[in-house]
């Protein structure tokens, strides 16, 4: 399949603007803390999935409007629904929430999230599974499911949260559904940095990445992730490869050009 422009894509359950190789995607339903519907779930899953390809997008931001991040499923449009579902329907539904994750992580892009007031349920998901997470000094993450009857194991949440917080942290979360501060969550490793302005501080990180070398970059989200399922010789084979890749891209040649003649390289993502 060829590379796409997705600088142009129009999205309809949520905004999606671009700019110098950064995509913001903004959760835009503030009059209810930005709750996610059957729709944006979907639609955030496929545009996802269609990063994979695009050529100008090198860094994706998530943030919420209105000072909240994402208040997770709506309760009308979506916890209402699934009272009334059979079993084969609920779980297609939780697939396709699980497959929403599994396209953040496969997308070369690092996603970064600017995490303001309220971030539950699927919204503490989103932020989990992005790479980079700021957050404002009122954020409050809440993996809330115990709280409403269910696992705390939703959409990898067991897999995925332990690795960032520990083991230990993570459990005491998911089996107690309470809120973890903005301090709390910085001293934990779940976020990189509290800022007074976080979408700042996360377009600020997506600047730095996009002025990197793209491709090595998507390589490094890619072993990143895939090395969770490796051993420790079978991960340095597969680095080993990934580099020796990375080594035959004019950025590394740039980047030794630039070395000898005591200048600053100037990336362009091949």
């Amino acid at each position: 399949m060829q590379q796409t422009q997705m600088a142009n894509y129009k999205a309809e359950h949520f905004l999606w603007q671009a700019s110098d190789g950064v995509g913001t995607i903004t959760l835009n339903r503030p009059e209810r803390k930005n709750p996610l519907t059957f729709d944006s779930y979907a639609e955030l899953r496929d545009l996802f999935r269609a990063l994979v390809y695009a050529s100008d997008i090198h860094g994706v931001v998530i943030h919420g409007a209105g000072g909240n991040f994402c208040s997770g499923g709506d309760v009308h449009e979506i916890i209402g629904p699934l009272t009334r579902m059979s079993t084969t329907e609920l779980l297609a539904f939780t697939r396709m929430t699980g497959d929403l994750v599994k396209a953040m992580r496969a997308c070369p892009q690092p996603i970064i999230s600017a995490v303001e007031g309220v971030c539950a349920g699927a919204g503490a998901i989103i932020a989990m599974a992005s790479d980079l997470r700021y957050a404002s000094s009122d954020a409050k993450v809440a993996f809330l499911f115990n709280r409403v009857g269910l696992a705390g194991c939703d959409m990898g949440a067991c897999s995925i949260l332990p690795r960032i917080i520990g083991q230990g942290r993570a459990s005491e979360l998911l089996y107690f559904g309470r809120s973890m501060s903005a301090e709390e969550g910085e001293r934990w490793g779940f976020f990189n940095a509290i800022s007074d302005d976080a979408l700042g501080a996360a377009h600020e990180a997506a600047a730095r990445i996009v002025a990197g070398p793209t491709f090595a970059n998507g390589i490094t989200k890619t072993q990143l992730h895939q090395q969770w399922s490796m051993s420790v010789d079978q991960a340095i084979e597969c680095e080993a490869q990934a580099q020796a890749l990375c080594m035959q891209t004019g950025d590394f040649t740039r980047a030794y050009d630039a070395f000898v003649a005591r200048e600053k390289p100037v990336f362009e993502g091949n």
